[in-house]
């Protein structure tokens, strides 16, 4: 098949989550409702680290970014969708899809690769806290950062590419609310493209080494926890990375079973759950999860909170 054929498909349809009208509005009320709560959390997290100079730290620096990858992570795929439950059409354009398929993607594996630093600098604080400011300093934080952006945007550019080359021969329905790999790939004329296989591979890699490197980490951990006399140090410990373990447990169960498990032909309902699950639930919950079992960013908040009614007032 030549690019003159593939190209007459010049859009996707998204089906995302089919049903009657109220349905439809329900969903969009809800979804609408934790975007706001995501977008309102994570940026209070950001204003909150900005602001407050005791917040300086790599901890909080990491943390920031993390608010800031979750805002975009969320915002590549739910504005669509919320539109997409209040139009018929349900349309999305060929470069459009591809494009929301890299930046979740691209996202996704940045999120993992702050996971795992963010996994290291609970390490050192904890198994090294002589040597964290001499090891974890401002440089090396920001170093730290910077790759995790420069490889997640890097990782999946090359695969993408080549998948939106394959031949696609007229089939536009993705039975999803996104463009992902696998609705994508049925779609494709190529019985058995080599891409497919080797995204695959990819996606395996870098989330078995992350989950890998982060439990490591926490087993460390964990064993110089349990050595800790006090039981209030213990507990301070605990507390502390507590936060990180469920937000990684919560991201980690689910892109698992999405992309590391083989997946069947009748699991497209179930992918769309999960998706939802990891693309739009957990980002919710790690302001809450964050801000509510950290003292010192409680208080942060809330100094935030009384600066700005003080200038609304004002």
């Amino acid at each position: 098949m030549n690019k003159s054929e593939r190209a007459t498909v010049a859009h996707f349809i998204l089906l995302g989550f089919p049903g009657p009208w109220k349905m439809q509005i329900t969903l969009f009320s809800v979804i609408f409702l934790v975007y706001m709560l995501t977008l309102t959390g994570n940026l209070a997290i950001i204003c909150a680290v900005w602001w407050d100079h005791r917040l300086h730290t790599p901890m909080y620096i990491l943390l920031a970014n993390f608010s800031f990858l979750e805002i975009w992570y969320v915002t590549c795929t739910v504005p669509n969708m919320l539109v997409n439950f209040l139009w018929e059409t349900k349309t999305i354009s060929f470069s459009g899809c591809f494009t929301q398929f890299y930046f979740f993607f691209s996202l996704g594996t940045t999120e993992c690769f702050f996971l795992c630093i963010m996994a290291y600098d609970r390490y050192l604080a904890i198994c090294r806290p002589l040597h964290y400011p001499s090891i974890m300093t401002g440089q090396l934080c920001g170093i730290l950062v910077s790759l995790c952006w420069f490889i997640g945007f890097l990782a999946y550019s090359i695969p993408i590419f080549f998948i939106s080359q394959l031949p696609f021969c007229g089939a536009n329905i993705i039975d999803h609310f996104l463009c992902d790999v696998e609705p994508l790939m049925a779609l494709s004329c190529d019985p058995t493209p080599i891409v497919g296989h080797v995204f695959h591979s990819m996606s395996c890699f870098i989330i078995i080494l992350t989950i890998l490197y982060i439990l490591g980490s926490y087993t460390l951990v964990l064993r110089a926890v349990l050595q800790v006399p006090s039981s209030a140090g213990r507990q301070k410990a605990f507390s502390t990375c507590g936060s990180h373990l469920v937000v990684v447990s919560l991201f980690y169960g689910t892109i698992m079973v999405m992309y590391v498990n083989p997946t069947s032909d009748n699991s497209f309902a179930i992918h769309k759950i999960i998706t939802l699950i990891y693309s739009v639930g957990t980002p919710v919950l790690n302001p809450f999860i964050y801000s509510l079992r950290n003292k010192d960013m409680k208080c942060a908040l809330h100094h935030v909170i009384c600066g700005m009614r003080i200038i609304h007032s004002s």
